[in-house]
């Protein structure tokens, strides 16, 4: 069985990588082991999206009167909020199996391996082999739920993300460690289901990776809805013997016990390079991850990495991204590579967070000397009237020559209008073009226009 290009592994750097191809031409073939879809479309993502919205839309009803609207007390079913979320998953990995046929792409479920000579090994479920053969060969294995040596998850009282999103019934108090997006989206949807919530963070801030500013008001945000929030502390063992868990912490001031039903290990992912063939095919790794270049070729030639596996950011739409420059490579098209410092970076929790380019620690140690644009939402018109007044936009430009270097949002919807922000550096749009371009009122965005006018001095409504 020859194909043009085998894809292994069917996330949204697969099945995207396999879609271009198509087009361009290829003959495709995709190996999966589990869903189409993969972690994203199945675990990640989208069933989280699913979850925070039923999250999201009890808290409005809990909080209708804010609004003028009298309502009886909500309560949440679990188990009816749970099955949304996984009728959601498996309706987006039906559309992905859609998009196949009507590309033509050969679906071949089973566990692949990459062998020497540009095959694939595939396992059936059946138990027999099968042997492709290929021009060029994809891997596109995604990653899975980090696990800390000090906590051992045995998907019961120490949980990863996919059992917290099919828990049986709402937990009283959870303990969740780590506190990027995935820690601080769980926190908020437990929290809003009647969850006593305590995060531990190892870094001096919430969210480390973004802007100070945006962890110091997340840090208030989630305080204010009765989150427990421990930074510079590190979980030291959990003893799971008697019916709940005793979380040990080492903190600043000590070491503290803290009690709870469930601890979640949200200490980020991990790289699927294993028992693929990558040794037995002599495919280069370092630190975890494949090396690549800058079109996804590996150490050996025909054999190419994208998404989670390799170095850079380890988000859905990077994977997409990925996938398509090098599909777009192999075909002879005109490639150019991928900028890692114009991916925005999007939070789902409540307020949500974005952001893209330089914080404004990274913008000054890189030498930029800088112009900061701040505008809060609750001097916006829109976010009053919404009742989301929390938040706001913080835009960093170079003094010199006006570049927009950074931006960092904070906010309902924001994750929306983070994109604005990616067309203009993708632009090369400067602090005076976007304060000149007139934004809607009354808009959020309207926020994005007036923080570049604070930069430099212009600010109406502040």
């Amino acid at each position: 069985m020859n194909y043009d290009l085998i894809v292994l592994g069917s996330g949204p750097g697969g099945y995207v990588a396999a879609i271009r191809a198509s087009q361009l031409g290829l003959k495709t073939a995709i190996v999966e082991r589990e869903s189409l879809g993969g972690i994203c479309l199945n675990w990640g993502c989208i069933p989280t999206k699913a979850l925070l919205k039923s999250a999201q839309v009890f808290e409005y009803i809990n909080h209708a009167a804010d609004y003028g609207i009298k309502t009886a007390e909500a309560t949440a079913d679990f188990a009816a909020v749970v099955k949304r979320s996984r009728d959601i998953a498996d309706g987006m990995s039906k559309g992905v199996q859609f998009l196949m046929k009507k590309n033509k792409i050969e679906v071949i479920m089973g566990i692949g391996k990459v062998k020497s000579g540009l095959k694939v090994e595939v396992k059936l479920a059946d138990g027999a082999q099968k042997e492709l053969t290929a021009k060029n060969i994809i891997i596109a294995t995604g990653g899975r739920s980090r696990e800390l040596p000090n906590l051992k998850q045995d998907g019961k009282k120490v949980i990863g993300y996919r059992q917290a999103m099919v828990l049986p019934e709402v937990p009283k108090s959870m303990v969740i460690v780590g506190s990027g997006a995935i820690g601080v989206e769980f926190a908020y949807f437990y929290a809003t289901m009647g969850t006593k919530v305590t995060i531990v963070e190892f870094m001096d801030n919430i969210v480390p990776v973004e802007d100070e500013d945006i962890s110091k008001q997340l840090l208030r945000s989630l305080k204010k809805t009765g989150i427990d929030i421990m930074t510079s502390s590190s979980v030291e063992s959990v003893d799971t013997s008697g019916q709940g868990c005793k979380v040990q912490v080492k903190t600043a001031a000590g070491m503290q016990t803290i009690s709870c039903d469930i601890v979640l290990s949200a200490a980020g992912v991990v790289s699927n390079i294993e028992n693929i063939g990558l040794e037995e095919t002599g495919i280069k790794t370092e630190k975890g991850k494949v090396v690549v270049d800058g079109f996804y070729n590996t150490s050996v030639k025909g054999y190419y990495a994208i998404g989670d596996i390799v170095s850079g950011q380890a988000l859905a739409h990077v994977a997409s991204a990925e996938g398509i420059i090098c599909v777009e490579k192999i075909a002879g098209q005109h490639a150019e590579p991928l900028d890692y410092n114009n991916i925005p970076g999007c939070t789902y929790c409540s307020p949500e967070i974005a952001s893209v380019g330089y914080t404004e620690k990274a913008a000054k140690a890189a030498g930029y000397e800088l112009k900061i644009g701040k505008f809060p939402f609750s001097a916006s018109g829109k976010a009053s009237a919404a009742g989301a007044k929390d938040g706001f936009v913080k835009l960093i430009f170079d003094a010199k020559y006006g570049e927009l270097l950074g931006a960092h949002m904070i906010g309902a919807n924001v994750t929306e209008m983070i994109a604005e922000i990616v067309v203009a550096r993708k632009l090369e749009t400067t602090g005076h073009e976007m304060m000149k371009s007139v934004h809607p009122h009354p808009t959020m965005s309207e926020a994005i226009m007036e923080a570049a006018a604070d930069a430099y001095g212009e600010v109406i409504h502040l």
